[in-house]
């Protein structure tokens, strides 16, 4: 699993000894297993849930660069129905009227982009940034955004003003659930 993060892969795949690849099925004789990342982020926003969603769509979460709220991107998924309803709770508390990162609106978006248009910072909503989240993902893009990010959960035990986004954990998440973490701090 080292040797395949240190080439930069997006995982591995594994398969039963002996068993025989079969084009178009899914047998569970071959299996991937991803490798992700995973880093505290604040979260200073949230946008208008679409579709049957309620409460809100995604949180947009960011990380401190020197000292201004530098924008990673939006994270939709992770959350369970009671999560929505309580987070949103949570996060009406704190609400505040101007945009907290200093990276929007996104100059030019092009469709792998997760950054946020001038149009579209018009319909989210802005939180005091003081709630630290855990999230998962695979890498950084190269406009330092998240792919594929994932909420884990809010990180009581940290305080936004003295998060280090310079420290991350490296997870091996495989189809049985995450089977290993390991820290990294890059400096």
């Amino acid at each position: 699993m080292e040797r395949a993060r240190t080439l930069g892969l997006e995982g591995l795949i594994g398969k039963r000894a002996g068993s025989r690849y079969e084009a178009g099925k899914r047998t569970g004789t071959w299996i991937k297993v991803k490798l992700h990342l995973e880093q505290e982020f604040i979260i200073g926003g949230y946008t208008e849930p679409e579709g049957s969603r309620k409460y809100f769509g995604a949180l947009l979460v960011g990380f401190y660069e020197g000292k201004k709220l530098k924008f990673a991107g939006r994270v939709g998924t992770g959350f369970t129905e009671k999560l929505l309803s309580t987070l949103y709770s949570e996060l009406n508390k704190i609400r505040i009227d101007k945009c907290p990162f200093f990276n929007l609106p996104a100059a030019g978006r092009n469709r792998w982009d997760q950054g946020l248009t001038a149009a579209e910072i018009k319909r989210c909503h802005w939180v005091k940034p003081v709630m630290v989240c855990q999230i998962k993902f695979t890498e950084w893009t190269r406009d330092d955004r998240l792919r594929q990010p994932v909420f884990l959960g809010i990180r009581e035990d940290k305080n936004a003003n003295t998060s280090d986004p310079r420290t991350f954990r490296i997870g091996t998440l495989t189809p049985a659930g995450l089977i290993s973490i390991t820290c990294y701090s890059c400096v």
